[in-house]
């Protein structure tokens, strides 16, 4: 005996309104949420306008702050890299004076701030020159605690170009007076993952400036800042 077919349910395909009134309304309905989907990006772009350089041209300030991005092995991926190449370049051209790097460290075997100090050190900067954040979990995180914790009032923040806007933004927003250095990167599948992702990460971005959220973890006040300054007079 031969058993039955089960079929599932049918799906039915979305009708367009019939009249046109309700057809008008749809298209209201869109354009309303295109435009809401875009404002965050709007917002980073108004806030960010007259705020990015390039290192030929990044204004004189004591501290570059240098996000992660990911390590290969235990090293700095290409990415994280050409960032940290930008900041040793600001530093022996006398342009900043202190790096701040800030990273993930929730693992005991994935530390961004020691590998990115490590290759800094091999390109010229100081030990005593470098300060790391080990709570840099997200942008957000990064810019307060730069704030909050080591005492940053103006920097020079460094990240790809896709990236350099939303961290200018936040930083901004967590009340350090912020320049941007976009470095160049080879257009590859990161490069686009990593332009196509902003698009979404600028609502967040948009929310944390709003709201103000605290870090995933605050903790106390350190001078390590303070003091690699002080140390550089």
């Amino acid at each position: 005996m031969r058993r039955p077919k089960l079929r599932g349910p049918k799906l039915r395909r979305p009708r367009l309104p019939r009249t046109r009134a309700g057809r008008r309304r749809l298209v209201q309905v869109v354009m309303a949420g295109c435009v809401l989907a875009l404002l965050p990006a709007t917002w980073m772009y108004v806030v960010t306008g007259d705020r990015l350089r390039t290192a030929a041209d990044a204004p004189r300030t004591d501290v570059a702050v240098v996000f992660g991005a990911g390590l290969w092995d235990g090293e700095p991926s290409p990415y994280l890299a050409h960032r940290l190449d930008a900041a040793a370049t600001l530093y022996r051209e006398g342009r900043i004076k202190v790096v701040l790097v800030t990273g993930d460290n929730s693992r005991e075997d994935y530390d961004e701030p020691d590998a990115m100090r490590a290759y800094l050190t091999k390109h010229g900067v100081p030990d005593g020159r470098i300060v790391s954040d080990y709570a840099g979990f997200d942008t957000w995180d990064s810019c307060v605690r730069a704030k909050k914790i080591f005492g940053v009032d103006r920097a020079v923040l460094i990240s790809q170009g896709f990236h350099i806007r939303r961290a200018v933004a936040l930083c901004q927003a967590a009340g350090v007076e912020s320049y941007g250095v976009g470095v160049d990167a080879k257009h590859d599948v990161t490069w686009y993952y990593g332009g196509a992702r902003e698009v979404f990460a600028a609502g967040k971005a948009a929310l944390d400036a709003l709201f103000e959220p605290d870090p995933r973890f605050l903790g106390p006040k350190e001078t390590g800042v303070t003091r690699a300054l002080a140390a550089s007079r």
